[in-house]
């Protein structure tokens, strides 16, 4: 009976050890799914929400809210600077794409793209980002404006003599007029370089994940293995 005992005790404390390290495991498996995590590289000035973010790397993801699914945190490379929240809505696609995908609105000529939507992975649906009228205009009206040609700058009263007239230089072409947003979203322009890596990245066109998926086979295989350990710490008992 007394040997009976220790080995009892060795048995419940593998299958406890063995539970803990799947409910341990089981998280981590869906981390990414759930928040979207993607690395997103540009080569050039985007503008995402009321932001330009310029050329370089960023971490894009979902924030951990179960109530609110369209809220899209940008943090820097490394995770540790919150660069700008975005409050997105929905938007939906016939069928998913097995990368990560954007869309942008077209803007002026001279402002940076502007981020219309991002779809994650396998999703037919995504995030979709609201045109940032302000903000472009705002980028529009800091270009510099032409000098017109021949242009005198008026006499002061101080010196009523006019200054001499400059020498004459090539006409500047007319600035680009702003243009609306337009109604359909636009593709990733070829002059525009982003690259963006998801973590993980599934299969080519994989289905949408079922929303009632559950942990019951995992929790099944843990038993079995903590059945079999307890199979094997039996047998070194009887032979000692």
């Amino acid at each position: 009976m007394r040997a009976k005992k220790p080995f009892l005790a060795k048995s419940l404390l593998a299958v406890g050890c063995a539970s803990l390290m799947g409910l341990a495991i089981m998280p981590m498996l869906h981390a990414d799914e759930w928040n979207k995590r993607t690395i997103v590289t540009v080569d050039q000035p985007i503008i995402a929400g009321n932001k330009v973010l310029e050329p370089g790397t960023y971490v894009w993801k979902l924030m951990d809210s179960p109530s609110n699914r369209n809220v899209v945190r940008i943090y820097n490379q490394d995770g540790s600077k919150l660069e700008t929240t975005v409050l997105a809505i929905p938007n939906y696609k016939l069928k998913a794409n097995g990368k990560t995908q954007f869309e942008f609105w077209e803007t002026p000529a001279g402002v940076p793209k502007a981020v219309r939507a991002w779809f994650y992975p396998g999703d037919n649906f995504g995030q979709e980002f609201a045109y940032p009228k302000k903000l472009v205009a705002q980028l529009a009206s800091a270009r510099p404006a032409p000098i017109p040609a021949h242009y005198n700058p008026p006499v002061s009263e101080n010196n009523p003599e006019p200054a001499p007239a400059p020498a004459a230089v090539p006409a500047p072409e007319p600035a680009a007029q702003p243009q609306p947003a337009p109604e359909v979203a636009q593709n990733i322009h070829p002059e525009l370089s982003i690259s963006a890596q998801a973590e993980p990245a599934p299969a080519a066109e994989p289905a949408t994940l079922p929303k009632t998926a559950s942990y019951g086979p995992l929790i099944g295989l843990m038993g079995v293995f903590s059945i079999g350990l307890a199979g094997v710490l039996t047998l070194g008992t009887k032979k000692s």
